[in-house]
Formats: C-alpha cells, sequence, structure tokens
C-alpha cells in the first residue's frame, strides 16, 4: 500500500519538474541576445535527455555562418550562452 501511495505521488510531481525545467529555461532564453534567442528557439525544440548540446548548437549554427548570416565569433558567443539555457531543458 505504501508503495502504490508514493508511486502515484511520484507521477504527479514528475510533470511539475519537468514543467519547471522549461519555464527556467525560457527565462534564461528571455534574457539572451536576439541571436542567442534565435539559436535557443531552433535548438530547444530538438533537444532530448540524451541530445548533446554543443552538437544540436552546432547543426543549428553552422547553416548560418556557412552563408554569411552569422560571424564565426558572434555564433560562438550566442551559442555558449543559449547552451546554458538549453542545459536547463535536460
Amino acid at each position: 500500500m505504501k508503495s502504490w501511495i508514493f508511486a502515484s505521488a511520484l507521477l504527479v510531481v514528475l510533470p511539475v519538474a519537468a514543467h519547471a525545467d522549461q519555464a527556467a529555461a525560457n527565462a534564461c532564453a528571455a534574457n539572451l541576445s536576439p541571436t542567442g534567442q534565435m539559436l535557443y528557439n531552433k535548438t530547444a525544440p530538438t533537444m532530448k535527455p540524451t541530445s548533446d548540446i554543443k552538437d544540436a548548437l552546432t547543426a543549428q549554427a553552422r547553416p548560418l555562418v556557412m552563408n554569411g548570416t552569422l560571424s564565426r565569433d558572434a555564433a560562438r558567443a550566442a551559442a555558449e550562452a543559449a547552451g546554458e539555457c538549453l542545459k536547463l531543458l535536460k
């Protein structure tokens, strides 16, 4: 009986904890530069618990650097800042 109550309580708390991480990540992203916000917004939907943040950000930033939309330095700075916010999603 006790284990059933514990399991039920755990199922109620887990979705709230996951939602809190999303809210914290979004709040973090609101403080990013426009470029950082763009990278965060493009990368966040692709994030899974097993995702590598660096690889995910690189996949979004590389095309922007290659087509001249962003400089390498600007992309790096924005990706580093966005990565801190993306860590909150994991």
